[in-house]
């Protein structure tokens, strides 16, 4: 059986830390906001949420909430965005993606000032990731793999890694970063040809695409690390369940992240990181 790598270590050891940066804005006058605009009710997006709520509330960072129906417009869509550029309280911004496929995602995420991108949506943070410098925040989730890593001591120099999902989101800034700490990278995606046979052959595996237990135990093989970011709702089991098949998974690999209370916990302490140095930019 591997070793189970839980999130909650990792995302207090960071909690640590922000919360004194936190105390120390709030003597200057400044509580850092963060801003949560969600359009429809994903059931992962409202899992996402309530674990950013509570992160929030544990670091003493304001939160406002923005809340759209489903089949909003894009032009108020639109509107609530400039609504929270403007708002001089509001320090970070989480826009849940993806959005409805009537909304064009790309203006939406274009219309964000950047100051206020906390969660690499724009494409001035997306150039700081494949530049390795600049003023933009990776993805929470991307970053928030790294962090799992570090926290338990795994050096990514020289290993193969191997990225299942090419998202905007999550896949290829991932792969960035990993390239970033000198990992040699693959890119999976549902075009790759027997990708069992290409997973197999990492150290290193992040499953992120977006698919309920997809990613069976034929996948892996002894002595590699698993992390799975994907958040899906399981209508067969009633729960929250990752990309991977766990109890095949589990049997097989070295080392493995649970969903939940895995990397999500993470991604949100990260969240709230980042809507602190985006505070301490405006002091």
């Amino acid at each position: 059986m591997s070793e189970l790598w839980k999130g909650k270590p990792v995302a207090d050891a960071l909690d640590v830390e922000t919360s004194a940066r936190v105390e120390a804005l709030k003597a200057k006058g400044v509580t850092p906001c963060l801003a949560i605009l969600r359009v429809g009710e994903r059931e992962d997006d409202l899992a996402y949420e309530r674990g950013a709520l509570k992160r929030t509330e544990k670091n003493g960072v304001a939160v406002k909430q923005v809340l759209l129906p489903a089949d909003v417009s894009q032009e108020d869509l639109m509107a609530a965005i400039e609504d929270l550029n403007k708002d001089d309280t509001v320090h970070g911004v989480l826009m849940f993606r993806p959005l409805p496929k009537h909304l064009d995602e790309a203006s939406a995420c274009e219309a964000l000032l950047p100051e206020k991108d906390i969660d690499g949506l724009t494409r001035g943070s997306m150039a700081t990731i494949y530049s390795g410098s600049g003023a933009g925040f990776a993805p929470c989730t991307a970053e928030a793999c790294i962090a799992m890593l570090d926290h338990y001591g795994y050096d990514l120099k020289g290993k193969r890694a191997v990225v299942i999902g090419r998202s905007l989101v999550i896949g290829k800034p991932v792969a960035m970063l990993l390239m970033a700490r000198h990992a040699t990278v693959t890119v999976c995606h549902s075009r790759t040809v027997d990708m069992p046979s290409v997973t197999k052959d990492a150290d290193v595996v992040i499953c992120a695409l977006g698919r309920a237990e997809m990613i069976t135990g034929d996948y892996f093989a002894p002595g590699q690390t698993v992390l799975d970011v994907g958040i899906n709702w399981s209508e067969e089991k009633n729960k929250l369940v990752g990309d991977v098949a766990f109890d095949e998974a589990a049997e097989i690999v070295s080392n493995i992240t649970p969903v939940p209370a895995g990397v999500g916990s993470v991604t949100t302490a990260l969240l709230v990181r980042h809507v602190v140095e985006a505070a301490e930019k405006t002091v």
